[in-house]
This record gives structure tokens, sequence and C-alpha cells, in this order.
């Protein structure tokens, strides 16, 4: 029977007092909410619990993080949200963190300030480990990160390890491969829809460089006409598809460097009274299940199954380690998807 105690109002109640309720010691009901009560009598665990229902016990994560020298949490610090492939490792993340007993925080970085304001919190220890995607490039020396002993994991092609793991997907060899289908297919004015940090990146686009070169590799020189932003979100896609297809001399085939907005570039083709493919070919960048299923379903460049459940593994495997492994790098292999729309 659980022993009635009386609690000031308005304190919280701790381990003691969840102790003195069920009659065991604070070790047993430390075991009990931990999960770690293999040896625990099963009526034991139930006075345990009984009283932490009781006394509406919370346990004291702030607390067992500085004894443990852990935050149980880690951070997935990413450039943009409203992607279905960001929405896609988000669920991966999540789903391995639930595995190891973490939470997880989300910082947005899309600028060298932000990117300060989240290496201040990093270095102040709100998060065990990191996941950068779409963001490295607003950070100076990660590294520094890594050896003030944040556990890291960073998805970029450009970025060197440096005490963490890097991730790369071979862009640009696979938008080469898409945009020598298209141009061997005898479409000649190519547009190309990117990122706004695309265009800022310039040179250092993979995907932006992969255009520029595919056509060169071609005989066709740039019209600069024909590249611009647009691949931000749907509504942009769509805007700057319209305002393509209004030229004198519009493209017969669209780069659009994001799926999202090349579906809708699929739809603003039609509007303006033209078909696909016959007319535009319109090609895209992700692999993102919409594609497949509108119709002419959409041409892209990706991976052939959007999946970051690896990548999470990488940062759960640094954090389980005992002495964490030296900097890896592996790929995430990229393709090119032909189908109608091209």
């Amino acid at each position: 029977m659980l022993k009635r105690i009386i609690m000031p109002k308005k304190t919280r109640p701790t381990v003691r007092d969840v102790a003195a309720l069920a009659g065991v010691s604070v070790a047993t009901v430390s075991y009990v909410v931990n999960g770690r009560d293999d040896r625990i009598g099963a009526d034991t665990r139930e006075r345990v619990l009984a009283a932490v229902r009781d006394l509406g016990y919370a346990p004291n994560s702030s607390a067992r993080g500085l004894r443990k020298r852990r935050t149980e949490r880690v951070c997935l610090v990413i450039g943009s949200l409203g992607s279905p492939v960001q929405e896609q490792l988000v669920r991966d993340l999540h789903a391995a963190a639930d595995d190891d007993g973490y939470g997880v925080l989300t910082l947005i970085v899309d600028s060298p300030a932000h990117a300060a304001h989240a290496t201040r919190l990093l270095r102040q220890g709100v998060a065990d480990g990191a996941v950068f995607f779409d963001s490295a490039r607003h950070f100076g020396d990660l590294g520094e990160l890594a050896r003030g002993r944040l556990a890291m994991v960073v998805v970029d092609n450009s970025v060197t390890p440096d005490g963490f793991d890097v991730v790369r997907t071979p862009e640009y060899e696979a938008c080469g491969e898409a945009l020598d289908h298209l141009l061997a297919a005898g479409r000649r004015r190519v547009a190309f829809l990117g990122h706004r940090h695309d265009l800022e990146l310039g040179d250092r686009s993979a995907r932006l460089t992969a255009y520029r070169d595919a056509l060169r590799r071609h005989g066709l020189g740039a019209d600069g006409r024909l590249v611009g932003a647009g691949a931000d979100s749907r509504v942009e896609g769509y805007r700057a598809t319209t305002a393509l297809m209004g030229l004198p001399e519009p493209p017969d085939a669209l780069f659009v460097a994001s799926d999202r907005a090349a579906i809708s570039a699929i739809w603003a083709v039609r509007d303006t009274g033209r078909t696909v493919p016959a007319d535009v070919a319109v090609l895209g960048v992700g692999n993102l299940a919409e594609g497949s299923v509108i119709r002419p379903a959409l041409s892209t460049v990706g991976q052939r199954q959007v999946d970051f459940s690896r990548v999470a593994r990488l940062l759960f495997e640094r954090l389980a380690a005992a002495d964490p492994p030296g900097s890896r790098e592996i790929v995430l292999p990229w393709s090119f998807i032909p189908r109608e729309s091209t």
C-alpha cells in the first residue's frame, strides 16, 4: 500500500519523494524511471510507477545530463525547411534519435549571422551531436566545433573532414549525365532555374557548373536570359517558367534544380499552351515521389530511394563510441532517372 505524504504547494516532486511514497530506495526509483529495471520485481516496479503517477514526477533531464555529461539531445542544423528531401532527413534523424533515447533540436542557418548564433549555442553544449545539411557554407571552421567534443556529420560536397564525418552526393556527375541526355536529344535552348544560393555560389554550385559545362561539351554558348532563380518554391518555379515561356525565343528544355519547382514548371508550360516534352522538356533534381505520379512523369536526378538513415547512423555511432572514430567520408549514390518529361 502507498504511504501518504504531504507535498508543499507548487513544489516539484523529487526522486526522494517518489522513493518515500513507494517505500523503496532512491536507486530503485532511478532504475525504474531510466528503464534499467530488469532485476526489479514486478510488484516493486508497479509501486514506483504508481508513485510517479500519483506525484506527477518527471525526471530532471538537466541534472541527469550534468551527471552523465550528456544532454541526450542532437541538433539538426539545416539551411531551410519545406523541401520534401529535408522532411525525409528530419524523419530519419528523429527515428534514429528515438531508438537511442535522444531528442532532436532544429536550428535554421541560412546566413553567416545565424551560423554565428548556432556556433555559440553548440559551444555552450546545447546538444551532444549535430547533423549539418545545406548549411555548412555559412560556417567558418567546423573543425573547431568537433574539437570541442561535438559529434558531427556534415552533408556537403566541398567540406574537408576534420574530426567529423562528411557525406557527399555526386550531384555534378549525375546532373551532367542528365543534361547530356537532353542535349544529345537535340535540345538547344536549355534554361537553368536554380536556387538563389546556386546563383550566389556560381562556379561553386555543382548544379549550375554541371549546366554550364554540359553546354560547352555540346558546343553551345550560355544565354544569360535562360539562367535565373526559380527552384526555391513551387510558386517561384511557376512564375519563372511563365516568364521564360514569354521570351521571343523561349527555351526548349528546362533544368530545374528542385523537383518541387520542376513539377510547377510542367504546369506552367501547359498553361502557356505548350506540351511536355514535345515542346519543352523538363528535368528536376531530388527524385520526389510526387514526380513519379505526375503526367508526364518527371525525369530527375537524385538518390533512387531518398533515405538519410545512414547519415543518422553515422552520428549515433560517434555518440556511442568510447573512442570516437577518425574522420569518415561516405557517398550517397546519385543517378539520372529518365522518365516521360524528357
